[in-house]
């Protein structure tokens, strides 16, 4: 695996990120993920403003055309096979815990939480606690035939620890690799080396 495809990877997954956000995902040196933005850059692959970056359309398709070549055998491994099924079937709780999350029911409806509950709030990421030790071995046989999964492992980890310790914006806030973050981009990551679209 070269880096220009790590790269391209990596940038496909965060949409538009920073050399920092690729090298993160990737398990790049941020110097070797600058240093291949660049190069894409001037081959009009991508395109940067204020420091993020976003492929070009005919670097997409270049891309997508990669996995196949890439990732054949990955696909008819069987711990790998295994690991992205375990997730699939994960992947939906995960989806309705946060969206008990961000919403709370009032008198039959559901409306925004402004987590004044701390009750409630607690019982989901208990419930996220529970969920994470069932993901466990998901992320170890995904780690076990791909080894940078084992990133995802550890920033799910990271943020799960941060959430039970009261900062609660670690369960599901875009600005900042929450729990929520990190699994969105894990799936992208396994949807993309699948071939498989995301269902919504």
């Amino acid at each position: 695996m070269n880096d220009l495809h790590l790269v391209m990877h990596g940038l496909a997954i965060k949409k538009h990120g920073s050399a920092e956000d690729v090298a993160g995902v990737m398990g790049l040196e941020v110097e070797t993920v600058r240093e291949t933005l660049t190069k894409l850059v001037a081959a009009k692959r991508a395109v940067e403003a204020q420091g993020r970056y976003l492929l070009s359309p005919a670097a997409r398709m270049l891309l997508d055309a990669d996995y196949g070549r890439f990732y054949e055998d990955l696909r008819a491994s069987p711990a790998f096979q295994a690991g992205y099924a375990g997730f699939e079937r994960l992947n939906n709780t995960l989806k309705q815990l946060i969206t008990d999350w961000q919403t709370i029911p009032v008198r039959g409806e559901r409306t925004p939480n402004d987590h004044s509950d701390e009750d409630y709030d607690a019982n989901i990421i208990d419930r996220l606690g529970d969920l994470h030790e069932r993901a466990e071995e998901v992320l170890n046989k995904l780690a076990s035939a791909l080894p940078r999964m084992a990133i995802y492992r550890e920033k799910l980890q990271r943020a799960l620890e941060k959430a039970e310790q009261g900062a609660i914006a670690w369960v599901s806030d875009a600005k900042i690799e929450s729990y929520h973050t990190v699994w969105f981009e894990l799936h992208e990551d396994l949807l993309r080396l699948m071939r498989r679209e995301r269902s919504e």
